[in-house]
Order: structure tokens, then C-alpha cells, then sequence
């Protein structure tokens, strides 16, 4: 990188707060003039560009998926800013918490398939037609207890407890212990945020994911007795190959936990993106409203311009370059998803919600290659019916008078909505 173009985007600070609520025009920028940029602060090589994203998730022996350490340093740094007391506070509940193993997300193939493939039967073409009714009427419920309101304040309403209900159920979390669960999988998901939290809130939510994890194991062992038709039943009774043995705890719940964040808060944001574009450009609800295409398009579409998830790394496993950037075996890049979503070289008008785009489908909100998002479409199928309920029911959807626009919590992986207040009238 030449000086003149290093010094074009050195006042960028990317995983600074106020970037991380509003990163858009600091993308372009590093997209134009350093696609990928030296983050200090995270110590991270991030990747901006659509074509040098793809080619970095492509080639999964270069840039390897055992990025662990990476995750457990922002624990650690919010850790150490505590004080002593808090300390020995979280050590003593984290003490109780089981190790998880690497499982998915954190692994190379072939162990990365090894996993996959317990519970990739779950999401096939036919399981997913299988589960539609079940989803509708997930989603049928939720409106049914706003829309005679006339207003919702949509996020907890609809946004999050419509998946939070649909993955217990996925899961097989006994209806007696959905009200914890849908306290825990929430706090589960802020671990993840770097929104500044009060001291008794981390020891909160430490608590919180160790009464979680006794949870699921209790389930678990409860299902190798008594199997269902769910995940954890699976997750019980199946062997990994060649070992011919059953899932340790550890590895049981790292699946499970991943399965919590990706089946959960991701869903969960592009309702919330979603929504807030009905409102912001009114003229798309007449224009999808009854058309199954239409929507398909705009549900692509929010997930293109509003990434669920931004970013997620990978770590060199050799010496490289990148787009002509050299890369040292070892160091870290982050793949910007929600950048490359926008970049202009791929999509033209990208900041634009367009329902009429050719080959949407190729955003990356879901990851590409071995690593794509194994509920991608059970996340599409509850986006697809989830609008199409809301459009058949309501109309003149807007913004509550009031309430200031919603803004992302600032987060290195995820970007959600809070809160999201609107109103609507009721259609006949």
C-alpha cells in the first residue's frame, strides 16, 4: 500500500463505536482505496472488497477457520477493564462452565463436515417444506396479539420472539423452560456486542450461560432415555465417524450454541432491517405486498444491505497476499461481509433496496463455500412467510412518531435492532 493511499483512510477506525453503528461510508472508503486495511485496535487484516471475500473464503487451506482465539480476546478485554472484586466474581461462575469444543464454526475440513453432517438432515429441501405450517403458525400467533393495536413495538413483539420460538421448538426445549431460554439465547447473543455493560450485568450474564448450558445438557441426557423429533435427539443418539462415539457435552453445546446466534439473532435483525425499510420506503409495501417473487427479492436484498452479520475472521496459514496486501502465517483478516454486500463492483446501486435485482441471491449475508450457513434456509423460509403475513395483514406501515430511528448496537460481528416502534393500520 503506497503512503499517499495508507494516509487516505488512516483517520478510519472501523471497530471504533460510532463506526461500528454506521460503517457504511468508511467501507466505500476502504473498498476504493484500501480493500484491505490494518485494524490496530483488533490487531486484524479487514478484507472490504466482494471479489477478494470470496476468494479468501475459497480458499480454506490459506485462510483457515480456526479463529477461537480471535472470539475469546474481546471476552478477555472486557474481563481485565473489570474490577478485581468482578473478577473473582466471573472466574468463580465461569469455573462452572463446560469447555466447549470446537465443533462448525471454528473448524477446517474435513472436522468441520464431520460435525455438519449430524445435523445437516435438519435443513434439507424437504425437511424445510415439512416445517412450514409449524412456522406459519408461529408467526400467525405473533401478529395476532398486535393487530388490533394498531402500533407494536416490532423487535421483542415479532422480530425476536418469532425465531427465539421457532429454534426452541427446532431444538426441543420442554415448553416449561421457554421463558428461561428466551432470556438466556438473548444473553447469549450480547456476548457478542461491545456495548458498554454495568458490572452486575456481566455477572448476570455470565450466570445466565452456565444455567443455559445445565439446561441443554439436562435436555440432552433427558433425550438419549426418551428421543424426539429435534435436534438435541440427534445430537444425543448420533455417532461421529471413524471414532464411533457419542458427542461429549463440550461438543454437543458448541454446536448447540452456535445454533442458538445463527438460528436466533441473525433471523431476528433482518426482520428488524426489513421492517424498518417498509417504513423508510413505504412504496415497497404496495409494490411486494401478495407477490412470493417480490418478497424472495426483498428478503434478499435486506440481507444484502444490512448484513446480520458483518464480518467473521480467519487466520493465515502460511505466508500470503491478498489483493497484492502481504499477509504473515499466523496473523488474522477479517472477511467484512456487510462491505462486500455493497460493493459497487458487484451490485450496482448497492445501498439501494432494489426487488426487481438480478442474481441477489449472491449476497454474502450467509457466508459462502463449506462454511455457508447451514440454516440458511429454515432463516429464509421464516423471512419469506414472516413478510408475506405482515403485508397480507397490515398496511400504511410507518415509523411511531415519537421514537428516533433505530441504530445498530455496536458489535465486531453482528449488527441488530434494538427497538424498532411502529405503527400500522389493520387490513380488512
Amino acid at each position: 500500500m503506497s503512503s499517499a493511499v495508507a494516509a487516505s483512510v488512516s483517520d478510519i477506525q472501523l471497530f471504533d463505536v460510532a463506526t461500528l453503528k454506521h460503517p457504511y461510508a468508511a467501507y466505500k472508503r476502504l473498498r476504493d482505496n484500501a480493500p484491505v486495511f490494518f485494524e490496530p485496535m483488533l490487531n486484524v487484516h479487514v478484507v472490504t472488497r466482494y471479489d477478494l471475500v470470496r476468494e479468501a473464503i475459497r480458499d480454506t487451506k490459506t485462510f483457515s477457520s480456526q479463529f477461537g482465539a480471535f472470539l475469546g480476546a474481546g471476552q478477555q478485554m472486557m474481563f481485565d477493564a473489570a474490577p478485581p472484586a468482578v473478577q473473582a466474581e466471573l472466574r468463580r461462575i465461569s469455573d462452572q462452565m463446560i469447555v466447549e469444543t470446537p465443533t462448525m464454526l471454528t473448524l477446517d475440513e474435513p472436522d468441520h463436515t464431520k460435525y455438519r453432517s449430524l445435523v445437516s438432515k435438519l435443513f434439507t429441501a424437504s425437511q424445510i417444506k415439512k416445517s412450514e405450517a409449524a412456522v406459519q403458525a408461529v408467526i400467525d400467533g405473533a401478529i395476532a396479539k398486535v393487530l388490533d393495536k394498531g402500533a407494536t413495538e416490532f423487535v421483542n413483539e415479532f422480530a425476536a420472539s418469532v425465531p427465539l420460538r421457532i429454534i426452541a421448538d427446532r431444538l426441543g426445549i420442554p415448553e416449561q423452560d421457554r421463558a428461561f431460554f428466551d432470556v438466556a439465547a438473548t444473553s447469549a447473543a450480547s456476548a457478542l456486542r461491545v456495548t458498554p455493560m454495568t458490572h452486575e450485568a456481566m455477572i448476570r450474564r455470565a450466570q445466565l450461560a452456565v444455567d443455559l448450558q445445565q439446561l441443554l445438557i439436562r435436555v440432552l441426557e433427558m433425550r438419549r432415555v426418551q428421543p424426539q423429533e429435534d435436534m438435541i435427539s440427534i445430537l444425543a443418539s448420533s455417532k461421529l465417524e471413524p471414532e464411533d462415539r457419542h458427542l461429549t457435552h463440550g461438543e454437543a453445546l458448541s454446536i448447540l450454541s452456535q445454533f442458538l446466534v445463527a438460528g436466533h439473532e441473525t433471523t431476528a435483525s433482518t426482520f428488524g432491517w426489513g421492517m424498518l425499510a417498509l417504513c423508510k420506503w413505504p412504496q415497497l409495501q404496495e409494490k411486494i405486498r401478495g407477490d412470493a417473487g417480490l418478497i424472495k427479492t426483498f428478503v434478499e436484498e435486506v440481507l444484502r444491505v444490512e448484513a446480520p452479520v458483518q464480518g467473521l475472521p480467519r487466520i493465515a496459514t502460511r505466508d500470503t497476499e491478498l489483493g497484492g496486501y502481504p499477509i504473515k502465517a499466523g496473523q488474522f483478516i477479517m472477511l467484512r461481509f456487510g462491505a462486500a454486500n455493497r460493493d459497487e463492483r458487484q451490485f450496482e446501486n448497492p445501498d439501494v433496496v432494489d426487488v426487481h435485482r438480478e442474481k441477489a441471491g449472491m449476497q454474502l449475508a450467509f457466508g459462502s463455500g463449506v462454511h455457508h450457513c447451514i440454516g440458511a434456509p429454515l432463516a429464509r423460509q421464516e423471512l419469506n412467510l414472516g413478510f408475506a403475513t405482515l403485508l397480507a395483514r397490515m398496511q400504511n406501515i410507518r415509523l411511531a412518531s415519537g421514537y428516533p430511528e433505530p441504530e445498530s448496537e455496536p458489535s465486531f460481528i453482528l449488527r441488530n435492532v434494538p427497538l424498532l416502534h411502529i405503527e400500522f393500520d389493520k387490513r380488512s
